[in-house]
């Protein structure tokens, strides 16, 4: 089995990138870099398109697959989640030099790139979205349309051969979870348990139930430590619950508990925590693909089961300043018509203009986020005046100012590198990172190992 840490294991690799990007390695400061995880992977290789007319074939790209699945396999044998790399050349003749990076405790990995990803500047320390709590909602009942007996009666005739939960399975499944489960969804496993061996055919259960539906021992809270939310994408969102919502806006709920899926990935569960609009007891769905919030699949599960309501209801929401502001070319034209009381994340992107000053915002006391593009901010120095920042996401050249000018914000819980993928060499941009880092007194990235050897 090969070893992460040898040289060979990497040798055909390094060969495809020599091949791919000579004249880059053999310029002054010349770099490759990657990232590869047993997953994944992000590895700067030309891709060989499918012949017109034909999908596209491993055994298009076979020598990136092989060259790739020795790293794979080496990851797996070490018991890896991943590793970034870099390659430079050496000073041997047709000589690399290769950097394999481990993030450490103080930064979370990369997104597909070999950068560091968040520098985490506070033992625990999570974005805001995550460690909000779901608000009470005094006088919130079960909607008109939830009735256990008519749940069971559908369920038991379109279902008639479907093997119900024991009440002993359901006791064990409530103490796992630390809550009782909701009438009606003791009562829909009191019909069905959800194993798949009880079916002939799979689609049965999900036409009837509208989902697929988990075994008792699959049923979990949706809290918002279970959607596995990064500190970078956290930190850019907000909470938010108007008064004509029917579910709360958070990343997730004590009171969501998830009982199925809707085959691509996003979770449906019994709400116990409505928003001002809702009921306890409805039906929502959980994205996958986003970080905050869930929407409403009907008012009950016998709304959802007996009557086939899957697509909620329209809600007409309220004008309200944003929360997240965007400051670009394409949306909000300055940073004064971001600024608002309320406002608790603004992002700066691809500005055309003059730089920007950050006075609009200085005092308020809800921004807690800032992310500014390469030379958008006329002061970088003035981000010291953002007296409640958590997160700070600048470009190499920005966070150089900071530094420089001993204005690194003292509060901040995490903050980001904007690096640009390709041509910032990550090995800058995790010195840079330790600067940070040792502001703080965190632990260093100090994980690379360095191999050297003939790409050939």
């Amino acid at each position: 089995m090969p070893s992460l840490h040898d040289f060979t294991t990497w040798q055909p690799l390094l060969r495809l990138l020599h091949a791919a990007h000579a004249e880059t390695l053999s310029a002054p400061g010349g770099h490759v870099a990657g990232q590869i995880s047993p997953g994944a992977w992000s590895v700067p290789l030309p891709y060989r398109p499918p012949q017109p007319g034909r999908a596209s074939q491993v055994s298009d790209n076979q020598d990136q697959f092989d060259a790739v699945g020795r790293i794979v396999d080496a990851l797996q044998e070490s018991g890896s989640k991943g590793v970034s790399f870099v390659v430079e050349a050496s000073s041997a003749p047709g000589g690399v030099r290769l950097h394999l990076i481990s993030s450490g405790s103080s930064a979370e990995p990369g997104v597909a790139t070999a950068h560091p990803g968040t520098l985490l500047l506070a033992d625990g320390a999570l974005p805001e979205p995550v460690r909000r709590r779901p608000d009470p909602v005094p006088g919130a009942v079960p909607a008109p349309s939830a009735d256990v007996g008519l749940l069971q009666r559908t369920l038991r005739e379109r279902l008639p051969d479907a093997v119900g939960a024991s009440e002993e399975e359901i006791a064990a499944a409530e103490a796992r979870l630390g809550v009782p489960l909701p009438a009606e969804l003791r009562a829909l496993y009191r019909i069905v348990r959800g194993r798949y061996q009880d079916w002939d055919d799979y689609r049965e259960p999900y036409d009837t139930i509208g989902c697929e539906f988990f075994p008792l021992d699959e049923v979990y809270v949706a809290d918002a430590a279970s959607r596995h939310v990064l500190w970078r994408f956290g930190a850019m969102e907000a909470v938010e619950t108007g008064p004509e919502d029917a579910v709360q806006g958070l990343v997730g709920s004590p009171g969501w508990i998830v009982f199925g899926d809707n085959g691509g990935g996003d979770r449906i569960a019994v709400d116990l925590t409505p928003g001002p609009q809702g009921h306890v007891g409805q039906v929502v769905i959980i994205g996958h693909e986003e970080n905050v919030g869930a929407g409403l699949v009907a008012d009950s599960l016998t709304d959802m089961v007996v009557h086939r309501h899957f697509d909620g209801r329209p809600v007409r929401r309220a004008e309200r300043p944003p929360l997240v502001a965007h400051v670009n070319r394409a949306s909000l034209p300055s940073v004064e018509a971001a600024a608002h009381a309320g406002l608790e994340v603004l992002s700066i992107g691809v500005w055309e203009k003059e730089p920007l000053s950050l006075a609009p915002v200085f005092g308020l006391p809800r921004l807690r986020t800032l992310c500014a593009y390469p030379g958008t901010l006329a002061d970088p120095c003035e981000i010291s005046r953002l007296t409640h920042l958590e997160y700070l996401q600048l470009p190499p050249a920005e966070w150089r100012v900071l530094l420089d000018a001993e204005a690194v914000p003292t509060g901040l819980l995490a903050a980001g590198i904007e690096a640009h993928r390709q041509r910032d060499n990550p090995l800058q941009t995790i010195a840079l990172a330790n600067e940070i880092l040792a502001l703080y007194g965190r632990p260093l990235i100090t994980g690379i190992t360095v191999l050297e050897g003939t790409a050939s």
